[in-house]
Formats: structure tokens, sequence, C-alpha cells
């Protein structure tokens, strides 16, 4: 395994190794201005939410890493502390990629990219119209984490007002996951588009209390076949089922076929039971996965 201490690695290799391992990260396309009324719009992977109440939002403008500079935003915000988090979809992800170039001060990113400036409700900076939900925020606190090449500068904003195009809610007025089709930041230029098809839910253990994969026999706990997702699963069930329970699974077509096949041969029996566990896990179904694997 490659170990790095990072206070002998340069701001750019630990830059590097992070963003690649810290991800995917959610993209805040920040809307600021100045006091003299420039508009910049800028997007930030160093972000994310913290606080539903207060709704807070934090992002980091942080300083380059080749010359320790500055962002416009950061200075904007440091002018006039309010901002526009847009949010970035598909649809977005290569005028939002054209809109980071750096421009010289003054010149507007909403005409160099091509994005719609749209008049916000509460706060100075506009927001962009194309974005599947824009956040208009007013900056509580600037954190300042540093004044070397690299140092971030948290900006905790407070969502004040939300808005969300109805095209990406579903029938009970919820953002839609697989509507909304967002963009996350990798690392160098990659990143990453969450589509239908890789979307996957995990039950969340908020109303149960699961035995715990300790609580599985060793068999089990070092199964050649069952990956560590699998024994998260197998682990978040509530109880071990009864033995009548276990020796009733027997009866099921797929386990009896397997049964009449390996007697005799219990090594193979444990492997192609564990796969059968694991292919029932795939589909959801749990409890008689845990079942097979107990027999």
């Amino acid at each position: 395994m490659l170990t790095i201490n990072t206070a002998e690695a340069t701001p750019a290799q630990l830059q590097n190794y992070m963003q690649y391992a810290i991800a995917p990260r959610p993209i805040c396309f920040a809307t600021t201005i100045d006091l003299e009324g420039n508009v910049n719009l800028s997007p930030f992977s160093f972000f994310n939410m913290f606080s539903a109440n207060p709704p807070l939002c934090i992002f980091s403008p942080a300083r380059r890493v080749r010359d320790n500079t500055t962002k416009h935003t950061l200075e904007n915000i440091l002018e006039v502390k309010e901002c526009v988090i847009n949010i970035v979809n598909y649809p977005m992800v290569q005028q939002m990629s054209l809109a980071s170039t750096e421009y010289p001060k003054g010149v507007n990113e909403f005409e160099k990219s091509g994005f719609t400036m749209m008049p916000s409700v509460l706060v100075k900076p506009p927001r962009v119209a194309e974005a599947p939900v824009q956040m208009e925020c007013v900056v509580r606190e600037v954190i300042h984490l540093g004044e070397n090449p690299g140092a971030g500068n948290l900006i905790l904003a407070e969502v004040k007002l939300i808005h969300i195009k109805e095209n990406i809610l579903d029938v009970d007025g919820k953002i839609d996951q697989a509507k909304i089709d967002l963009v996350a930041r990798l690392g160098g230029d990659w990143y990453c588009r969450v589509t239908s098809e890789n979307l996957f839910k995990v039950a969340k253990p908020l109303t149960t209390l699961g035995i715990g994969v300790d609580a599985l026999p060793a068999a089990v706990r070092n199964s050649k076949v069952l990956t560590g997702n699998d024994l998260g699963m197998l682990g978040n069930i509530e109880y071990l089922p009864e033995a009548d329970e276990i020796d009733a699974i027997q009866n099921n077509p797929e386990v009896k076929e397997i049964f009449d096949a390996t007697i005799g041969d219990m090594n193979n029996r444990e492997r192609e039971l564990h796969e059968l566990a694991r292919a029932w896990l795939s589909k959801g179904n749990v409890n008689d996965a845990l079942k097979v694997v107990l027999l």
C-alpha cells in the first residue's frame, strides 16, 4: 500500500491524490457580485450541505496552488455577502466547464458560457436559468484556512430561497433522483453522471437494529463467495431465523437441487449455497439468503 506523509508532499501532489480519492463531489455553481455590480459565475466541487436547520451549505474557493492567488468568487463575497448556488446537471456540464475559465475580473461568465441570467428574489447575484435547482443564499461567515497555496476559504452560505424546476419532481412533489440528471466532479478532467441505470438503494437502519456481521457464523463471515456488501446486507437483518425457518428453506427447488447434487461434498455444497445466497441478495431477497447461508 502506498503511504503518503502529507508533510512531505507538495500541495499539487496532495490535491491530485485527494481529488481523485474523495469523489464524486457535488458541484456548487456559484453566482456572486461585487460592489460595482460585476457578476461572476464559477463552479466549485469543494461543496456540500452541512445543516438543515438552519439550511446551510459550504463551498470553498481555494487559493490557487500554482501562484497562491485568490478567486473572484471569494473577492466578491468579501464585498457582497450573498450568492446563488446553482445545481449542475448533465445538460449544463460543458457550459459550466467553460465558465470555469479564468477570465479577467469584470468579465461576465454568463455571457462567455452562454447561460441565461435570471433575477433573484432576495439577493443581488442572479440565478442560472438553466439550472434545475437554484438556491439564494446569504453568507453567514467566511473562514480562511490559511495563506499558503491550496488553502481553502470556507463560505458558510445560509439558504433563504430554493427554486426547483417542476419537470424534475415526482408525483409527490419531491425531487426525482432519476429526473434531475446530476453530474459530479472526480479527479483531473473526470466527471460522472447520475443516471437511472447506475442508481441503487441501500436501506437505512433507522427503525431497526441489525444483528451485525459479528452475529453471523464464522463460515459465513469468512466466506470466499460473499462480499463485504453481502455481509452488510445480512448483518442488517433484525434477528436470526428460527431453526424451523432454516429447515423449511430446504424445500425451495433451487436449494433442493444443490443438496441433491452435492451429497457427501460439503465444500462444494457450502460454495454453491453461498452463490445462491448472493444471487438472492442481488434481487433484494435478504431474509431467504440468510436462511440459505445458515444451512
